[in-house]
């Protein structure tokens, strides 16, 4: 990796309508020189980078939220507005402004390049995806759109391993000259512009996207497009199961033989105990989860990539306006079965207060990654490995169906809260369908490396934190003199587990699973390794991270599984998605009552679920 650029560094910004490839193009020239973080002040997320050209130049690059005007109607298009326009503090202007435009689609893109054009600042436009233009037979004439604009303009294809060359050549030259300022152009204006540009420099075929519309007519057809989108979603809950199994054997044995050695060869004592029972166990629990999370992603930043979302999103229009939502509000919904944070955050994009404040309240029903590591716990320990139909995972099948539930739960939440605010009327979904494209496998590998990074980020500060913590109130005070229980009994946490099962006794949870509960609220995948350290302290098994699964099978009934299950669909989210929640509505009342419909669902669906599996057990 290069060093660090240096404070005199060409400072440049990425800057373009949503789907254009702009983030593509920060992936090539930046690799994994690039950090990920938020604006000062705001949970708007910015990537960051850095690489040098050719001849030995270095260069900053900020990839800036995807706007389709500098009049904003979204926090994401405020912030690329203020820092093109030098308003945001702390944020210097850049040095040159790179206009990335989607080449398949400049009647749109163009817009945007002539208000960019007009703040006077030194500009590059890229015609980006610059084959799939070619190849739909639409010409561009480079220089005499050059003329035209009166800034450089490069052709680049991101997707390529060269096809930034023409780009990091202009990076190494002087700087272009900045364009006159000038005021802003009314829309009228504007149209007229674009269709000069259009006419003097682009010659377009007859039928530019012959391919595009076939698909579409699948996709977005109200009868088929939700099959189909039906059967991507099952596709994917199956594969979560069917692929991930040899992945996590590998890693389950791996941690088994791990805490063998170290159990083998260690003198008992307290540290033994906190390596073996507590960060082995706890830990190892934890990470065998690893190939299913990716999985899950691998098939939403495919989704993503292939420019399907954005048509699932309204082809679900009506059926989310029905319960008070929004197709826009789908993206977000989506995003949530990864991580309600960033789902959260990407509520910006709705312009809507009311549409955006409900998007907000239901996206953590929606089950996200953390819940998996429980779910795939819970669903392996009680539901059989059998194939229904001779074709389908029966427990892919349940795993798809609590994924329903989450989905079900919050739609008829949205729909309580339209039914009880005053205004009720809809607001039409109007968004750009992006032409459809073929994953980058580059993208798409370095998308899975930093979720991987994330979640073993959180593996090895979050959880270890939590983990120590809940080996020492597992392990102190020492059981007294004479004692003939586990030590756990004795313990702070026994004593806390024991104490909230008065709470919990009517849905099933043992005390072994309320003091799992506790540190859930930090992560919820720490719920596993809280267990693991609970049974392993309880003096069950010295390789309780291995077999975890069989021993809970043996000592819970189903009755309880199930309604534990119940309780995670429902139950609010980590801290830190509670905080994201104050932080975008500014309100501590809605956080708090975020957390007390949530907690309040999860308990009435254990309680019903228990009860009634109760009934036919």
């Amino acid at each position: 990796m290069s060093a660090a650029p240096s404070s005199s560094a060409l400072r440049i910004a990425l800057v373009g309508n949503p789907n254009c490839g702009k983030t593509a193009l920060f992936n090539r020239l930046t690799g994994s020189r690039q950090k990920v973080a938020n604006y000062a002040g705001v949970t708007v997320e910015r990537k960051e980078g850095f690489f040098v050209s050719p001849a030995g130049r270095q260069i900053r690059i900020l990839d800036l939220p995807g706007a389709y005007s500098l009049h904003a109607a979204s926090l994401d298009e405020a912030i690329t507005r203020d820092i093109c326009m030098g308003k945001r503090p702390g944020e210097p202007t850049p040095d040159l402004l790179v206009s990335v435009v989607d080449a398949t689609n400049l009647r749109l893109h163009l817009r945007f390049v002539l208000e960019l054009r007009r703040l006077g600042l030194p500009m590059v436009v890229v015609l980006n995806m610059s084959d799939a233009a070619a190849k739909r037979g639409i010409h561009i004439d480079r220089d005499k759109l050059t003329a035209a604009l009166g800034v450089p303009v490069v052709q680049t294809v991101a997707i390529k391993r060269e096809g930034a060359a023409a780009l990091l050549n202009l990076l190494d030259g002087a700087l272009p000259p900045a364009p006159p300022a000038l005021p802003p152009a009314d829309d009228l204006d504007v149209h007229a512009e674009v269709n000069r540009l259009l006419q003097a420099a682009v010659s377009m075929p007859a039928r530019t996207a012959a391919l595009d519309d076939r698909l579409d007519r699948i996709v977005l057809h109200p009868v088929f497009g939700l099959l189909l989108l039906a059967v991507l979603l099952f596709l994917m809950f199956q594969a979560v199961f069917s692929w991930a199994a040899p992945l996590m054997d590998g890693i389950e044995a791996g941690v088994h033989w791990f805490g063998e050695i170290v159990g083998t060869y260690m003198p008992d004592g307290m540290l033994k105990s906190l390596l073996v029972d507590g960060l082995i166990a706890g830990l190892g629990s934890v990470v065998v989860f690893l190939p299913q999370i990716l999985i899950l992603f691998l098939f939403i930043l495919t989704l993503e990539e292939s420019g399907y979302l954005p048509r699932a999103a309204f082809l679900l229009d009506r059926l989310m306006m029905g319960a008070g939502l929004s197709g826009r509000s789908f993206i977000p919904l989506l995003s949530s079965f990864a991580c309600a944070i960033p789902g959260i955050m990407a509520t910006r994009t709705i312009q809507d207060p009311r549409d955006r404040l409900t998007t907000i309240l239901v996206a953590p029903l929606m089950t996200c990654s953390a819940r998996l590591p429980v779910y795939a716990l819970l669903i392996g320990a009680f539901i059989p490995q059998r194939t229904v139909m001779g074709l389908f995972n029966l427990q892919g099948l349940v795993l798809f169906a609590l994924y329903v539930a989450g989905i079900v739960s919050a739609l008829a939440v949205a729909y309580t809260l339209k039914y009880f605010r005053h205004d009720r009327t809809d607001h039409p979904l109007l968004m750009e369908l992006p032409s459809y494209r073929i994953p980058n496998p580059r993208d798409v590998a370095l998308g899975l490396w930093e979720r991987a990074r994330i979640f073993l980020a959180r593996v090895g500060k979050v959880i270890l934190a939590l983990t120590v913590l809940l080996w020492f109130l597992a392990t102190f005070p020492a059981p007294p003199e004479g004692a003939t229980g586990p030590a756990i009994d004795y313990s702070f946490a026994g004593m806390i587990g024991k104490a909230l099962e008065h709470v919990f006794a009517p849905v099933g949870f043992n005390w072994q699973i309320c003091i799992a509960l506790v540190p859930g609220l930090a992560a919820r995948e720490v719920a596993v390794g809280a267990l693991a350290t609970v049974y392993a302290l309880s003096g069950s098994d010295d390789a309780v991270a291995a077999q975890l699964a069989p021993m809970i099978a043996q000592q819970w009934s189903l009755a309880t599984a199930l309604a534990l299950l119940a309780w995670y669909v429902f139950a609010p989210q980590c801290i830190s998605t509670l905080a994201v929640i104050r932080r975008e509505t500014n309100s501590w009342k809605v956080m708090a009552a975020s957390a007390a419909y949530l907690a309040g669902l999860g308990y009435l669906a254990a309680l019903i679920t228990y009860r009634v599996a109760l009934l036919f057990s």
